[in-house]
């Protein structure tokens, strides 16, 4: 793999976490999704070209971000999995998710929830989660793993690679009508 594609995707990937953090407010005890074709991330076609050493300088690159703030890294795996999620067990206990038995592979799972499973601490699979916020490299699909009410990022950065990414925060549902007050969200 090339140099140049790796630190393209740790420099892209340290802005575009960055970005979503401040912009979506997120913080500890908080879930951040990421659904990533490490394919589409050096430039192939979604699916065809998993990439373990593109997956591992993506998640080298939020990990250490995440941790640190004490986010939870929610991990999408593939089409092949049903998109189940890769957590660590400490996230699926405190928000009570339902674990499922599997362990992803880069041609079931995906290069990057390969790369979550082996480098999570306590790492488990878990079918449905709802995140605060996320980032969905190459087109994986994440809308299903966001809180109801997701709200399109736009962030500095429209790649990571050679994968377009999409960015969204999520925020509480207006409910009650025209006579109802709102908190600032």
């Amino acid at each position: 793999m090339e140099n140049s594609i790796l630190s393209s995707i740790r420099e892209n990937a340290a802005t575009a976490i960055n970005e979503i953090i401040e912009i979506s407010g997120i913080g500890k005890g908080n879930i951040l999704v990421i659904g990533c074709s490490s394919s589409e991330m050096i430039g192939g076609k979604i699916g065809k070209n998993s990439s373990l050493d593109a997956a591992k300088a993506l998640f080298e690159t939020v990990y250490p971000v995440l941790c640190e703030k004490g986010i939870y890294l929610a991990v999408q795996c593939c089409e092949h999995l049903n998109r189940a999620i890769i957590v660590e067990e400490e996230c699926a206990d405190k928000y009570g998710l339902e674990k499922v038995c599997v362990v992803p592979h880069p041609h079931a799972g995906g290069a990057f929830a390969t790369t979550a499973y082996y480098n999570f601490k306590n790492p488990c699979a878990v079918e449905f989660i709802k995140a605060d916020a996320g980032i969905d490299v190459g087109g994986t699909l994440i809308g299903m793993h966001l809180k109801h009410v997701a709200v399109p990022v736009r962030l500095s950065v429209n790649k990571i690679g050679e994968a377009n990414i999409l960015a969204a925060k999520t925020r509480l549902k207006f409910i009650g009508g025209e006579r109802a007050t709102y908190v600032k969200q």
